[in-house]
């Protein structure tokens, strides 16, 4: 698979990562432990080297069946994970918000690294800004870290572009991450400008729409009870019918270039820069390579410029998180 560093930090990675969230939590039950376990070798085996959990996730059954996965390969991959939540180390309990407090980042980074079954970090992110702690004492916090070799790289995911620059100045930002695709497109405005000017890597989550952009969801789909898109404005039912439209942008493009539209989706992706890296997730083995196609998709101009056009003429309808957690973003 083709290669991306992230910015101009030198850190080289496949040019999809793997997002593992999806396995253990968010949509719908967890996958089996051994069949995720397995999944997760298949995508080394693909070629896939940038793998992305966090503490959240779960809380920590991600990590640990993540570090389980990948302790066989652990020099041939990189592993990014998050901190910034608020949950109690010992119990797992989610105690409600953010904490970022210098200390509790330091406790956090090493619960990582023994679920991880590693001696360092590639990536470390805090997962959402905390209004409560200075953003230069966190960009501190990590940067102390990296000093004692614990972590290589410092990230942050949906910050907003000052919180950014602030923490750039401290420890040098790798990657940012934030949700970006064709079904949200926010980031072109100001976020891929900043990163662009200060050499940071991009790493697009949801970048096939939580699933919405692979033509298999509609109106009609029904989701498990604990699946987080039923709280989600843009996958209302109403939505989601008016949305299709976009869908349909997307499979014209890609019945002719004879790929599916999630392929389409990706490879539009990676076309916009070259130093961005999406991490699309699944708990599936045709899917994760169907995903990977998408790497290998060429787009031509007249592609891009087809979809530029046609996609400017469907107003997605619908926020893209429920309303309390898109509080959380661009601070």
């Amino acid at each position: 698979m083709e290669q991306r560093v992230l910015g101009h930090s030198g850190l080289k990675v496949s040019a999809l990562g793997f997002g593992c969230m999806s396995m253990t939590s968010t949509y719908g039950p967890a996958g089996d432990r051994q069949e995720m376990i397995a999944l997760v070798r298949t995508a080394v085996d693909e070629g896939v080297t940038l793998f992305d959990t966090a503490e959240a996730y779960g809380p920590f059954t991600n990590e640990e069946l993540v570090g389980e996965a990948l302790q066989p390969v652990r020099d041939a991959v990189v592993i990014a994970t998050k901190f910034g939540f608020d949950i109690d180390l010992e119990t797992g309990e989610r105690r409600g918000g953010t904490n970022s407090r210098p200390e509790h980042i330091k406790a956090v980074a090493d619960a990582c690294l023994r679920r991880l079954r590693t001696d360092r970090i590639d990536i470390l992110y805090q997962h959402r800004v905390d209004p409560q702690v200075p953003i230069e004492d966190v960009a501190g916090a990590v940067k102390d870290l990296i000093a004692a070799g614990k972590v290589k790289h410092f990230g942050l995911s949906e910050a907003g572009t000052g919180t950014i620059r602030r923490a750039h100045a401290v420890q040098p930002v790798t990657a940012v991450q934030s949700e970006y695709s064709l079904f949200w497109r926010g980031p072109e405005a100001e976020l891929l400008p900043v990163l662009e000017e200060l050499g940071i890597g991009s790493v697009p989550f949801s970048p096939l729409g939580a699933g919405f952009l692979t033509g298999k969801i509609d109106e009609n789909t029904k989701f498990d009870p604990t699946d987080f898109r039923n709280h989600v404005p843009r996958f209302s039912p109403e939505a989601r019918k008016a949305n299709m439209a976009l869908v349909k942008v997307i499979k014209t493009v890609a019945d002719r270039k004879g790929a599916t539209p999630a392929q389409v989706a990706l490879a539009w992706l990676l076309a916009q820069k070259p130093w961005i890296v999406p991490i699309p997730g699944t708990t599936k083995v045709h899917r994760l390579k169907e995903n990977l196609g998408g790497a290998a998709l060429h787009l031509a101009a007249a592609d891009l410029a087809e979809i530029e056009v046609e996609a400017f003429k469907v107003p997605v309808q619908g926020e893209r998180l429920p309303e309390a957690l898109l509080k959380m973003t661009g601070l």
